[in-house]
This record gives C-alpha cells, structure tokens and sequence, in this order.
C-alpha cells in the first residue's frame, strides 16, 4: 500500500533576501512594528589559542554567516612565533560542529556549509590544525565559541513529494514525484534528477519526454547512466505542481535513490542565482 507523501522544504535561494527590503506594494498597509531584514552579515568570535612548545601560537576564531541560505563557519586564524618578525600568513583546516539546545544541529568541514537551520544561540567546536606560510608554525587543537544567529528562516520556495519511501531488492517499482514552486518569483524552470548508486545495478527509467538518462564519456560515446536520471521542467507554477512518473529496478544489491531539484530565482543575470533542494530519499529493503 503506498505511504503518505514524504515531503521535505528548503531555504529559498540566496536571491530571495533582497526581496525581503523592498517596500510594501501601493495600497497596502505598514504594520505599525515592521522591522526592515538586516543585511547579511558575518558573526564572529575568538575561540581558543593554540600554543606549541618553541614560543608558536595562533588565536583562532570561528566566525559564521548570518541572513544568508547557507550556515557557512569558518575558523581563521592569526599565528606567529616568539623571537621573530617574521609575518606569517595561517591556513587553517579541520571540522566544525555546531550545538543547539544540546542537540547536534549541523556539522561540515572547514570551511564548510550547511543550509541554514534558523535563529538561535549555537555552540560552536571546532578541530582545528594551523599551518603559517613561511613554514614555522603548525598547531593543532580544538576551540569553542558561542554564536547567536538572528535572522529569520526565509518562505521555502520549492517542495518534493514521492508517493512511497521504499523500493525491494528484486523487484521493479513505479514512484510518482511531485514537483511544487509555492512562490510567485522565479518562473517555472527547473532541473529535476534521479540517482541511485553507483555499481548495485539498479536501473531508473521513464517514458516521460523531459527526462532522459545523462549521456557520459567522450565523444562520441553514447554511454548512459542507467541508474539516474535527469528531466528539464519548464511550467512549474504555483497551483501547478509537475509529475514525474519513473520505474525503478532494484537488482539483488539494495541501492537508496536520491533526488534533487535546481532552480531559478529573480536576478537572473547574477551569477549565484536560485537554489538547489534536496528532495526524499528512498530507501531500499
């Protein structure tokens, strides 16, 4: 019997933020405490001073951004050597976790992003292994520093549904995505794609003409990836969600299939423009 659709929302686009400074249409009221969205910033804090045994050291921050799609952390660092005048420059490398409430909110290496998951106070730790240029300094270690993030989570923009979590080893199962854009800017391009891993054999295919099979290898190979797929979207609207039904064969090896969705967004002619959104994963028994 098939599961209740799984559902999963994003962050909007980085695009998305300005619209939340522009002023509110002709004819419409101001609420008496509107707050004009403070612009992207940057948060940062010192966390800890690395030491070595020959007078090295480096004082390491970890800094995160705020008012942005992506929590990014990133820890830099200022570092010397006692009895020199050398003036080093620091790489800093490692892992970062971040705490909130107690519970692990997000993890990455550094630096590192992860979609941002909202306002709050975050513990923030990070190991962490300083290097300088010139050669002199090489430390390792771990500092913690407490960020606050203010900014508000911005109106998901696009959405995935699947009509069942599960396929079988041995089997042949037919999933229906849904593909919705809730907001009204941007307009209805999108790139939708299917992948399962590699090397278990399992195959996706469709009958669907916006999707094809991505072609791979030199020219003029005509090799395609019979486990995943990729479809063009064009007339996403809001209250016309598209469907794409596929058929996926599951061999003896279980393999999960993944989707994902890229879009468009206003300010077309920007570089960085609209998102990319990570649909349900289906799991295979």
């Amino acid at each position: 019997m098939p599961t209740r659709p799984t559902t999963l929302r994003i962050l909007a686009g980085a695009a998305l933020l300005p619209l939340a400074l522009v002023s509110p249409a002709w004819g419409r009221p101001v609420p008496a405490r509107a707050v004009a969205a403070e612009p992207p910033s940057t948060l940062c804090a010192t966390a800890g001073v690395l030491r070595g045994e020959h007078g090295q050291r480096a004082t390491v921050s970890l800094c995160a951004g705020n008012g942005t799609p992506a929590m990014s952390v990133s820890a830099p660092a200022a570092c010397g050597r006692a009895g020199t005048r050398v003036r080093y420059t620091c790489q800093t490398t490692g892992t970062w976790t971040a705490l909130h409430g107690g519970r692990t909110a997000a993890s990455a290496t550094l630096p590192g992003s992860v979609p941002y998951p909202g306002p709050g106070t975050y513990d923030i730790s990070a190991t962490v292994r300083v290097r300088s240029a010139p050669a002199g300094v090489d430390l390792q270690g771990t500092v913690q520093a407490t960020l606050t993030l203010t900014a508000p989570l911005p109106e998901p923009t696009h959405r995935i549904e699947v009509d069942r979590g599960t396929v079988r080893a041995g089997s042949v199962t037919t999933l229906t995505y849904t593909i919705h854009r809730d907001s009204d800017q941007g307009d209805g391009s999108a790139r939708f794609g299917l992948i399962g891993e590699e090397g278990t054999g399992m195959k996706v295919s469709t009958s669907d003409r916006r999707c094809v099979n991505p072609l791979v290898g030199r020219y003029p190979s005509r090799t395609r990836l019979a486990h995943s797929l990729d479809c063009a979207l064009t007339d996403l609207q809001p209250g016309h969600p598209a469907k794409v039904a596929v058929r996926v064969a599951v061999k003896g090896t279980c393999s999960t299939l993944v989707s994902k969705l890229g879009y468009w967004m206003p300010q077309g002619q920007t570089l960085y423009t609209g998102g990319m959104l990570a649909g349900p994963t289906v799991i295979c028994r």
